[in-house]
């Protein structure tokens, strides 16, 4: 039983999908209306995906009128493929990949790191179709890092051929929380991102349409302004403060983890009007404070840098002051 799955409860008709794998043999599932419920696992079975053909009762079909039916076959819709992001609430976000096209995509997402790449969800995306595959918080928007989508396009019969669609995109809080509208197929706002937007399909130009888009003026994009997290006055830059799994990392690992963190605490230091933030860095080698004084110096923002009330911390601290 994995996230995504649809599940029914054994003993009465509710049925859902599987969000989260909780301790102690319990699952959480979503059923109608987005309601959470924590269930017991051997209260559950999964419904199979045939399940729904092999028992539902086939309405026979009208047989259309050749001589009256114009309706174009084959592929109509060839692009719309979007990652939405709903809110839930203040803190979560659900992403969900919407499919708004004729063809059925077998997928991929993940997220690379610098050794490998971590699974998201990978699937059968139905035409005409959403699918909810990730949860995350607003406040690691930052960390979030690149998703990568790859994808087939595929249908029964004959069709078109299509190339496979791959797709890198890291988001910026600047232009995320400006793609705010209501998402098709799942009929509720999000912040939405067309994958297939740039994909060419060899479709004929057209001249009128071409010329009216050199003649629309550029109009400057509104400025946003999003809430900025005040850091904490003392940041600690120790490994074992910033992840569990320090145990795993080799020495370059552990130190692009602690820069990276100093420059995201700094950089919300420094937005959100703070006067000076103070960095635990430790003693050791030296090899994280010589790093952290270099970048300071060149920062235009410090005013200047400065070793850390002694008495506290040592010579394990240092104070930065900013302009």
């Amino acid at each position: 039983m994995n996230i995504g799955d649809k599940v029914r409860l054994i003993h009465s008709k509710e049925e859902g999908i599987v969000t989260r794998i909780l301790p102690n043999n319990v699952i959480e599932i979503e059923i109608e209306d987005g309601f959470r419920l924590p269930v017991l696992k051997r209260e559950l079975a999964v419904v199979s995906a045939v399940e729904a053909q092999a028992f539902r009762t086939v309405k026979p079909q009208p047989t259309p009128d050749k001589a009256t039916d114009s309706r174009p076959t084959g592929i109509r819709a060839e692009k719309g493929i979007f990652m939405a992001f709903v809110p839930l609430n203040d803190r979560e976000i659900v992403l969900h990949l919407v499919n708004n096209t004729d063809w059925d995509l077998p997928y991929s997402l993940a997220t690379p790191t610098e050794r490998h790449q971590r699974g998201i969800s990978g699937g059968y995306l139905k035409a005409k179709s959403a699918l909810k595959v990730h949860e995350l918080l607003i406040k690691d928007f930052e960390d979030w890092g690149t998703f990568v989508f790859h994808c087939l396009y595929f249908t029964v019969g004959f069709s078109p051929e299509r190339a496979p669609l791959t797709k890198r995109i890291k988001f910026r809080a600047n232009t995320f929380f400006k793609n705010k509208r209501k998402a098709s197929i799942l009929e509720k706002d999000a912040y939405l991102f067309q994958l297939d937007a740039d994909e060419k399909l060899d479709q004929p130009l057209n001249a009128q349409v071409l010329k009216e888009k050199m003649m629309e003026k550029n109009e400057p994009e509104p400025a946003v302004s999003l809430p900025i997290e005040r850091p904490s006055s003392v940041v600690d830059l120790h490994i074992e403060k910033l992840t569990r799994d320090f145990l795993a990392l080799n020495n370059n690992e552990m130190i692009a983890i602690q820069l990276k963190t100093f420059e995201q605490q700094l950089e919300k230091a420094i937005a959100s009007g703070m006067d000076e933030i103070t960095f635990i860095h430790g003693v050791g080698n030296g090899v994280l404070r010589t790093e952290l004084h270099r970048r300071m110096s060149k920062h235009k923002n410090v005013k200047f840098y400065e070793d850390a009330q002694k008495e506290k911390f040592g010579y394990g601290a240092t104070k930065v002051k900013i302009k």
